[in-house]
């Protein structure tokens, strides 16, 4: 028999909360986590808005000496996964440490000790540059740091894959599980981007908002009156099990990972098909995989970006996919209220989809008023909502054409 893998603890950090609790009462609430940026100087900069985490404090859980030699991204992806661990009830002391791995995405890395550590080099010269600083920005250290503070010997990567890493890191621990190379992985995605430089290069290319007055509502997927996304930082990590070995230890499951589809648009570096030929294949892989039947989902937690091109364009391949079925489906969009945490985003998401399977429930998609053109599904405007869902899926799309859809459906 084909093994299966379960989620039996979740861990976040958001811009409207530091742990799952919080996050997800939030959501349901219709809190958005945007506001004026407050992480640095603001002068002559075209968009001054974004979803930041708020009082961060990473000695709430960890060794505060941890923070001193691992970049923000790092010490979001530590403290999830500290939550996601304590979460599941595992006792690692007592697992094969090689049979457990760790997998985080990240887009961009340890950006904010880039940007640091370029400005000493331009200001004092090479001398001053840190013999930390490769160590601590590169992608791969958040999965790395896991693995060390937790001891784990077990597979061991990053996945970068733009906005689709964190679901992308979530599918091939999945993979690795199902195929027999580990009983337990944690995996997830973690970014901390929101810096001067990093806005400004998003905003240069015309993919922000720039509703700067009304910060609130500048993230509004599907909406008519979208203007680009707002970007966001945050984390969200969950532990991903071989089923047996959870029924083994008696633990509580959040839903069954089902199936993962990965595909390429082969298109454009930053616009998605406009056809939506790579979403709509990555859908039908998902589903395939786990062997369901369009009409058996529920629910599906989009990529919704709130950006005009790949909100229509998700919207066309979740119609091609679904056919009649896609008016009854429940679409949202966490973006709308986290904003969008790039490389983090599909794991975060998916902490959201598996909250959603678990309680009955889903939270609407904030600042959708009124229905563009052929956009025009259920987004679940008048939040929230209970839903009786045995299926689900999770979509994550990325500059560069990559795709990544996680199906997940209750494990009973």
């Amino acid at each position: 028999m084909k093994r299966r893998a379960v989620v039996t603890g979740l861990g976040l950090v958001t811009a409207v909360g530091n742990d799952v609790a919080t996050t997800w009462q939030s959501l349901l609430a219709g809190k958005t986590g945007v506001a004026r940026i407050a992480g640095f100087d603001l002068t002559d900069m075209a968009v001054t808005i974004a979803a930041e985490v708020k009082e961060f404090d990473i000695s709430l859980r960890l060794d505060p000496k941890l923070a001193r030699r691992a970049d923000r991204f790092t010490q979001f992806a530590l403290y999830a996964a500290a939550e996601a661990v304590a979460d599941s009830g595992l006792d690692l002391a007592k697992e094969d440490r090689s049979r457990v791995g760790a997998i985080v995405g990240s887009g961009m890395g340890g950006v904010r000790t880039w940007e640091a550590q370029f400005g000493q080099f331009i200001e004092k010269g090479p001398k001053r540059v840190s013999p930390l600083l490769i160590p601590i920005m590169i992608p791969d250290m958040a999965a790395g740091q896991i693995s060390i503070t937790f001891g784990l010997r077990g597979v061991n990567f990053c996945t970068t894959s733009a906005c689709a890493s964190g679901a992308h890191a979530v599918g091939e621990a999945f993979r690795h599980i199902v195929h027999g190379d580990a009983d337990i992985i944690i995996a997830g995605g973690s970014e901390a981007a929101v810096t001067r430089f990093t806005v400004s290069a998003f905003a240069n290319m015309g993919a922000l908002s720039k509703r700067n007055d009304e910060p609130e509502r500048a993230s509004r997927p599907f909406d008519r009156e979208r203007d680009g996304f707002v970007i966001a930082e945050g984390c969200g990590i969950c532990v991903i099990e071989e089923l047996e070995h959870a029924r083994a230890r008696g633990a509580r499951v959040y839903g069954e990972i089902a199936g993962y589809g990965a595909t390429g648009d082969g298109h454009h570096i930053t616009a998605p098909d406009p056809e939506g030929l790579g979403a709509i294949d990555v859908m039908n892989r998902a589903l395939a995989e786990a062997g369901l039947r369009p009409e058996e989902v529920q629910y599906i937690n989009a990529h919704g970006t709130s950006t005009p091109l790949n909100d229509a364009t998700e919207v066309k391949a979740i119609k091609s996919v679904f056919g009649a079925h896609a008016t009854r489906l429940a679409v949202n969009s966490s973006k709308s209220m986290l904003g969008h945490g790039l490389g983090s985003a599909g794991a975060m998401e998916l902490m959201v989809t598996l909250k959603s399977l678990t309680e009955g429930e889903v939270h609407a998609t904030v600042n959708f008023e009124q229905p563009d053109e052929g956009v025009d599904l259920d987004f679940v405007k008048d939040g929230p909502r209970e839903l009786d869902i045995r299926a689900a899926l999770s979509n994550s799309f990325g500059f560069g054409g990559h795709n990544s859809c996680i199906a997940v459906r209750r494990a009973d």
